[in-house]
């Protein structure tokens, strides 16, 4: 069953724009640690890593491009840029692109594009998955436990929303709410504590077009939101901890029916260069 992150916001075409909206794009290389290789074996697997995603996901990138050339990823659909590597407060390592995507609102059988997203990751998340190596992107696609690995694997992940439309902060909570609490059965008190926390998150503020809200797992029950109007942010803005909210949300965009479609498929043909 699948989820409608932002079934609720309301249309304004007027808002809508073919403006691009560009992310900071400075690039810091991953900190991640292979502690059974010697160093110099390390920083060679992380470069060769880093260039297969990011040849793959940059529609500039050519075969002969090096990792450290590609500072950015575009997406297609919004021409939003996403950093092909990022720093976040509140986590221990720079995280690296995964893939990236976009979420659309159908209004009048028309398609109106809502946000950009992409999946950022611990790039020693790869080291993790031998047991897919080989598998190609449609594979891994339909491969549920590969993905739920992911969610479980201890490494620090997180998604970048970046809003192509002004949205309330009130409008986009209900809309995560109806999307997340299906999820959870029987939610606990814990479960309502972190919901009422992330609702809070968002009540009351405005969030602008191009404005960045970024959901960051630190482990599988604990998470961290951090939200900007203007660049990177600079502070933690809640911390949500429940195995069960932090789940559903990740379920909501790489479950069997993910909300964007176009970020599961790009992470998954990510995955499968970077398995190679």
């Amino acid at each position: 069953m699948g989820f409608a992150l932002i079934q609720s916001l309301p249309i304004m075409p007027n808002l809508v724009s073919n403006s691009k909206i560009r992310t900071p794009n400075s690039v810091q290389f991953c900190n991640a640690q292979f502690p059974t290789l010697p160093a110099f074996l390390v920083k060679q697997r992380l470069r060769e890593k880093k260039k297969f995603l990011a040849t793959h996901l940059s529609p500039n990138a050519s075969s002969t491009s090096s990792a450290e050339n590609l500072e950015y990823t575009v997406e297609p659909a919004t021409s939003v840029k996403f950093p092909a590597s990022l720093s976040l407060p509140g986590c221990s390592s720079s995280l690296d692109l995964l893939g990236t995507g976009y979420r659309e609102k159908v209004f009048a059988i028309i398609g109106l594009k809502v946000y950009a997203v992409g999946l950022y990751a611990n790039i020693s998340v790869i080291d993790k998955f031998d047991a897919w190596k080989g598998k190609t992107a449609t594979e891994i696609q339909k491969d549920s436990s590969l993905f739920n690995s992911i969610f479980q694997a201890p490494l620090e992940k997180s998604l970048q929303i970046v809003l192509v439309r002004d949205v309330d902060g009130k409008t986009f909570w209900d809309a995560l709410d109806e999307a997340i609490s299906p999820r959870i059965k029987s939610p606990s008190s814990v479960d309502e504590s972190a919901l009422s926390i992330f609702r809070n998150t968002f009540q009351g503020r405005p969030l602008k077009k191009a404005t960045l809200i970024f959901l960051t797992w630190l482990d599988s029950s604990k998470m961290i939101v951090s939200i900007s109007p203007d660049g990177m942010p600079s502070a933690v803005d809640a911390t949500i901890e429940s195995v069960n909210v932090t789940a559903a949300l990740f379920d909501v965009f790489f479950g069997d029916a993910p909300v964007s479609p176009s970020l599961k498929s790009s992470v998954s043909q990510g995955l499968e260069l970077a398995l190679k």
